[in-house]
């Protein structure tokens, strides 16, 4: 019969067996981490840069480039300034990482992680981005000089989180987004417009049904008009009067439709929301990121304006220089065949 082990032998063991559960158990919560803030994507396919030398830059999803510009366009569609939109960015990175999510303390759901239950508006409701930023808005708005508090202090007179500084931490990240998606920052935000079948892509697709009107197309001039409305609403669609060329729509020849078939062309025009400020330009670079941010779900080739011009799939992803192709007077959106 062996002899038993001493009890030092013994604690020795028990103490290694818990080491080991615990390097495991951290390895797991570390993998969970990344999996909620990145969606669950192979990796980020968004990036987005500041507007002067040596500044920060932000890495993202397509999923949370979608949700990103949707927050953006709900915020200058209400006149409200670059500040309010950089506010609305870090609340939703600190409370969902940007994803619109169907769970989370007790009755807390979507972006902001609203409450139905605090009177935030009905679960469906509250999980349309866009009316779940619209909210948002109408709260921080009524914060006595919100913008020239601290930001985390604003983000917590809105929310009343049990975590009131954690808001901050997404301040420069936030900054960087706010400044590309209102158009304030030119060129900035680029992404490589993959479109597959992933997880990713799906649930940035999935994020662009409007709640207001049927599931937009999957694909083509028709889905871009649809979800421009879901995020600039149906007077702003018709202020950037968005033209499609004649021949847009399904044809029964299964030949690949021209690309003139396939583009939408976005006369920019002075932004008639009220309180609006903003120059033609930066309306104009608004409009281009905006369709940069949703080409994964859209399956947007090529975007133009200013002279510019981004194209799905380079490795790079960057604006590069395309002559008269990207004139100052208009966004030209280019779909998948």
């Amino acid at each position: 019969m062996p002899e038993p082990l001493p009890p030092t032998r013994k604690r020795r063991g028990r103490f290694l067996r818990f080491a080991a559960a615990l390097v495991v158990l951290c390895a797991v919560a570390g993998y969970l981490v990344v999996q909620y803030v990145t969606g669950g994507s192979e990796g980020p396919t968004c990036r987005v840069v500041s507007g002067r030398a040596g500044g920060p830059s932000y890495e993202f999803t397509p999923e949370q480039a979608v949700n990103a510009a949707t927050i953006t366009a709900v915020g200058t569609g209400r006149g409200l300034p670059e500040r309010a939109v950089t506010i609305a960015l870090a609340t939703a990175l600190q409370e969902s990482g940007l994803r619109n999510i169907s769970h989370g303390d007790r009755d807390s759901l979507g972006l902001f992680q609203q409450r139905p239950s605090q009177g935030w508006g009905t679960p469906k409701e509250i999980l349309d981005p866009a009316y779940a930023a619209g909210e948002f808005y109408k709260h921080l708005v009524k914060v006595d000089d919100y913008q020239e508090l601290p930001l985390t202090v604003a983000a917590q007179r809105v929310q009343r989180s049990g975590y009131p500084e954690a808001y901050a931490k997404h301040e420069p990240d936030a900054t960087v987004l706010a400044a590309a998606l209102t158009g304030s920052a030119a060129a900035t935000l680029t992404c490589d417009g993959r479109q597959d079948t992933s997880r990713t892509a799906t649930a940035a697709a999935t994020a662009t049904a409007t709640a207001a009107a049927a599931t937009p197309p999957a694909t083509g001039p028709d889905a871009v008009r649809s979800a421009l409305v879901r995020d600039f609403g149906r007077d702003a669609l018709q202020t950037t009067a968005a033209e499609v060329s004649a021949g847009s729509s399904p044809s029964a020849s299964p030949s690949p439709a021209p690309a003139d078939a396939r583009t939408v062309t976005l006369p920019v025009r002075e932004d008639t929301s009220p309180g609006a400020d903003r120059s033609l330009t930066e309306r104009g670079w608004q409009l281009a990121h905006w369709a940069v941010a949703n080409s994964s779900a859209l399956r947007i080739e090529r975007v133009s304006y200013a002279g510019r011009q981004w194209t799905a799939g380079n490795t790079d992803s960057q604006w590069r220089p395309a002559g008269s192709a990207g004139a100052t007077g208009s966004v030209r959106i280019l779909t998948a065949r």
